[in-house]
């Protein structure tokens, strides 16, 4: 009698079948490489929470993208950070604000590589929060249906620009199909829309909200992104967005919410994208820098978890460096 496990371990044993019955593949081309735009010219510094991801201007980040497409990286995400900022975040939509800057000036060097916009509003205004904020008997609160007018304000801003998808990140309610119905009546129908279907309130955004200079100045966003210990409430996120005209669904943060993220691919079979966030990135940066850990290694594992999970779209501050580490395998 043959063991039935003799077979596994004899392919185990051997490099070129391991490869060639690997069941999981991660490739550049999946990668997506968030860029922080500011106001400016010939600007470049470094992010000190996010070691390797750094503030740039629109030239700085032109050249950023020529470099992330040299290594087969297929798209970037604009984040924005405004000269100034107010209680209604109108330079999210300023048409020459710093990511329609960018957008313009990357689809100029770089036609060819997907650009993708982070529609919030929350990098823009001076309280932090990803709306427009409002106060009654019960404290501050976040306007659903008017912060709906100023993403699509911002969405339309970012497509005039020449965006190929915009991502809505803000939590709203019915923010899709907002965004979609005034795209497709602006004549935009060809622009995508990548939406944070399930967003959830979580401690790992604790870099970004450096880099973005975005954390709220009160209270928390608790009452607009999901709570942690909720799975169907996501299934049922997803399903709304789908119907409101989503092109790719989105599960952020990535690691804490695999089963999310496999769930999710199961029941939509539908385009699905996962951020692998900046508290992540930082919490590999920080191990490696002690030399705990074999950072390449881990960065490695770590992706191909979020792939085997079911990302089609992984967004990575690791893009870069994983792109580089691929092609030495």
């Amino acid at each position: 009698m043959i063991s039935s496990s003799a077979r596994p371990r004899r392919l185990r044993n051997l490099k070129w079948a391991r490869d060639m019955f690997r069941e999981t593949r991660v490739t550049a081309d999946s990668f997506v490489y968030p860029l922080f735009v500011v106001p400016g010219k010939k600007y470049k510094k470094e992010i000190s929470s996010m070691p390797g991801c750094f503030h740039l201007s629109v030239d700085e980040a032109a050249l950023e993208a020529e470099k992330c497409r040299a290594l087969g990286i297929n798209a970037i995400i604009l984040f924005g950070l405004p000269s100034k900022k107010d209680p209604l975040g109108k330079e999210a939509y300023n048409p020459k604000g710093p990511v329609p800057e960018a957008v313009r000036a990357i689809k100029r060097a770089v036609p060819e590589l997907a650009v993708i916009t982070d529609v919030c509003l929350c990098e823009y205004t001076s309280h932090g929060h990803c709306g427009v904020v409002t106060k009654n008997a019960c404290g501050h609160m976040v306007d659903n249906d008017q912060t709906l007018k100023l993403l699509v304000k911002e969405a339309l801003v970012h497509a005039g620009a020449g965006a190929d998808f915009v991502a809505p990140s803000d939590m709203m309610d019915n923010r899709v199909g907002a965004i979609r119905e005034a795209l497709d009546a602006a004549g935009f129908q060809q622009t995508g829309l990548l939406s944070y279907a399930a967003k959830y309130s979580s401690a790992f955004y604790g870099p970004f909200r450096e880099a973005a200079q975005s954390a709220p100045q009160f209270g928390d966003r608790k009452t607009y992104q999901m709570d942690p210990a909720n799975f169907l409430e996501a299934l049922r996120e997803v399903e709304l967005d789908v119907m409101q005209g989503a092109d790719i669904v989105m599960v952020k943060p990535a690691l804490a919410y695999l089963d999310v993220l496999r769930a999710i691919k199961d029941k939509f079979q539908f385009p699905t994208a996962a951020y692998n966030v900046s508290g992540e990135y930082s919490m590999v940066k920080a191990a490696a820098k002690q030399g705990l850990i074999n950072e390449k290694a881990m960065v490695l594992e770590i992706l191909t978890s979020i792939k085997r999970a079911g990302a089609d779209m992984i967004i990575t501050y690791h893009a870069k460096d994983a792109a580089k580490w691929l092609k030495e395998i």
